[in-house]
């Protein structure tokens, strides 16, 4: 049981309770936590074991040095697995990055020389870190081997609403704002918000772009039509590009895939998304697709706004 249920304070962790056993599980069987290196040995790498309290009171066992020798060194009396319910090092309940750090020390080269090992060891971390957000990683070499360390997990999602954002900021306006801001809350915690605010978003841009341009639409132009339209309106070929026929052509065809995205968003959103009323047993998406949406749609509208930033007043010939 969790001693910190009550308190919530494991609420403050985003590498859950389920991950950090399912990976202690993984090294309880075969891999162990300290290579080739005796325990004490190891852990000293981590820690300050002179200046950390001894769980043994027996005189010439003062500190957490003296005390893991003697039972894990000397007499091997406590289990192979006690150092993640010591609550010295609170591995199992404390703070993510202690834990992180632990991990990544396990892999390195001093404590298991084969790389294989190590990299198949790293996989295995990350197919279930990944589901809490982070990644062990490699950052350098020592004698050709890797060393490695931890950080955020890259979501393409993340990347393009950063790109979003900065369009909201250069159209200055509240409500894109408020969109940009509802996406990267909603991205991780309702996926039908996520995915209806993605249209929303796109649906602004492409709006926003053929206002600019002095672009009349109908009122009740929808999502797949206004894409077309702010396609149609754009220099999307830069002026004087080499083999400029070729060139055509080929964006041509990754237009009306980008196009595309505009109907299938749309549709998406019509069976997941906000906006409709649900059965009682309706099940809907997960983050994932929520993540797919977001990227689909943030990268459209950032394309297009950046070919109308580009080239002010020019039209593209119809794709």
């Amino acid at each position: 049981m969790n001693p910190r249920a009550e308190t919530g304070s494991e609420s403050k962790n985003s590498i859950t309770e389920v991950t950090r056993r399912a990976i202690i599980d993984y090294l309880s069987v075969g891999r162990h936590w300290s290579g080739t290196m005796q325990e004490d040995d190891f852990l000293g790498r981590i820690y300050d074991l002179k200046r950390m309290p001894t769980t043994d009171y027996r005189p010439g066992y003062e500190n957490a040095a003296k005390d893991i020798w003697k039972h894990r060194v000397m007499n091997s009396d406590w289990p192979d697995d006690w150092v993640f319910t010591d609550e010295r090092f609170d591995l199992l309940f404390g703070p993510d990055e202690p834990f992180l750090k632990f991990l990544a020390e396990t892999l390195h080269p001093v404590v298991r020389p084969d790389t294989d090992d190590a990299l198949a060891m790293v996989a295995e971390y990350n197919s279930l870190l990944n589901i809490d957000g982070w990644e062990i990683r490699p950052i350098r070499e020592i004698s050709g081997k890797p060393v490695f360390s931890y950080r955020r997990a890259i979501d393409g999602s993340q990347l393009t609403l950063a790109e979003a954002k900065r369009v909201a900021e250069r159209l200055s306006g509240h409500y894109i704002a408020q969109q940009v801001r509802r996406l990267h809350e909603a991205a991780d915690k309702d996926a039908e918000l996520a995915i209806g605010t993605a249209k929303e978003f796109l649906e602004t841009v492409c709006k926003t772009i053929l206002s600019e341009r002095s672009v009349a639409i109908s009122r009740n132009e929808d999502l797949p039509a206004l894409v077309r339209t702010t396609v149609k309106n754009l220099a999307i070929i830069p002026a004087g590009i080499a083999d400029h026929a070729q060139s055509e052509k080929t964006i041509t065809v990754l237009l009306n895939n980008l196009g595309s995205v505009g109907q299938q968003l749309a549709e998406i959103r019509n069976h997941f998304g906000t906006g409709h009323g649900r059965s009682t047993d309706h099940i809907g998406l997960q983050k994932r697709h929520a993540r797919l949406a977001i990227g689909a749609a943030a990268t459209l509208a950032v394309f297009l706004y950046e070919c109308h930033e580009a080239e002010p007043g020019k039209v593209s010939a119809a794709p």
